[in-house]
Formats: C-alpha cells, structure tokens, sequence
C-alpha cells in the first residue's frame, strides 16, 4: 500500500481546503481568466472536482472518464460557470470521498485505465496530488511552485524526469544543463510545461 503518498494526497487535499475556504465569496470571481490559456477560474475548480471523480471511477476498474477527453472536456464546461461557493463544495465532497476511498483499497496491485494510457494503480495516489498541486497553482490565488510540499516536489520531479528521458534520442539521459541548475520546484514547474527556461525547448510532457 502506498501509504506515504495516501497521507500526502490527504496533506494536499486538506491544504487546498483551506486555501479555498481563506477567500470569500465576494472577493472571488470564478469567471476571472486563470493562468491556463482559455480557462476561467470556475474551469479549473471543476476539473478538480470532476479529477476525483475520475479517482473514484478507476479505483472501481472503470476508465478514467466514461467517454475519454470528450466527456472529461464537457464535464468541465457543464460546471465552469458555477458560483464560488458550489465549486468550492464540489470540490471539499469530491476530495473527502477520494480520501476515504483510497483509505479502503486493500490492493494496490494491477493497472488502471487513464485517457492516456494504463497506469500502475499504485500511482494513484500521486497522479490525483499532482492534479491538486499543480492545478492549485493555476487558478492564479497566490500559491505557487515553491510553496508545493517538498516530497510532492521531489516525487514528482523523478517520475517527469524519467519520463521526459524515456522520450529522447538514445544517449541522452540528463535534463539540459540549465534546467539541472534550476531548483527542484522550478525543474518540477519546466517539466510540468509552467516555466520556461532560456535556450531550452519546452519539455513537452503536458
């Protein structure tokens, strides 16, 4: 059983929580832009929500979504142009059930079905941390890559560097020079498609 990124899932559930919960209703305008091109505030707090909908989903040996990308995109515009206070209660009840339900899994062994591709079902875990770290950033209310957990950071940093390799002409092991230099949450940020460095091609993992 993954139990440290269970509890790490949990930290980051609980921190968003009550980053949510510091903003008021009336200082809180989901239709305002966020930092992800084409999405509104009220987008990508559904998107959160419907994610662990999508947790509960392939913890019950179903696909990620019932129609892939389709579904998942529609899903998000469906409940975008909600009020802040609905998004923010969709996404406290998605995530205490994400919680409760990855504290019942007895197994961890076997694969899950993402959109992308089937997974090891112990990733879990990680994968919904990360859609809450990285998604937390995004809505542009002040928190950002260096306020990310340092396991979160260092976890993540090894899986997107390994998999940025797995993507690269034979011989090339190591991340550019440049990004190497950079501090873990900024490495994490580049590889991640948040930053970009100076005379380096984006990554191209997102």
């Amino acid at each position: 059983m993954p139990a440290a990124d269970i509890q790490g899932l949990v930290d980051s559930h609980r921190g968003l929580a009550e980053h949510l919960s510091s903003i008021t209703a009336g200082d809180a305008d989901p239709g305002r832009p966020s930092l992800l091109p084409g999405w509104t505030i009220g987008h990508v707090l559904t998107h959160i929500a419907r994610n662990g909908d999508s947790m509960l989903r392939m913890l019950a040996g179903l696909p990620q979504y019932w129609k892939g990308f389709e579904s998942r995109n529609s899903d998000i515009e469906l409940g975008a142009e909600r009020s802040w206070n609905e998004l923010v209660d969709d996404i406290d009840a998605t995530s205490a059930a994400v919680d409760r339900r990855m504290a019942e899994v007895a197994d961890w062994s076997g694969t899950v079905l993402t959109t992308l591709a089937e997974r090891p079902k112990a990733m879990l875990p990680l994968l919904r941390r990360r859609e809450v770290e990285i998604h937390r950033r995004d809505l542009g209310l002040g928190y950002h890559f260096s306020d990310m957990p340092n396991d979160y950071v260092r976890a993540d940093e090894r899986l997107m560097e390994m998999q940025w390799t797995a993507r690269q002409p034979m011989g090339m092991t190591t991340l550019p020079a440049a990004v190497l230099a950079l501090p873990e949450h900024d490495r994490l940020a580049w590889l991640m498609g948040r930053l970009d460095v100076r005379g380096v091609e984006p990554a191209g993992l997102n």
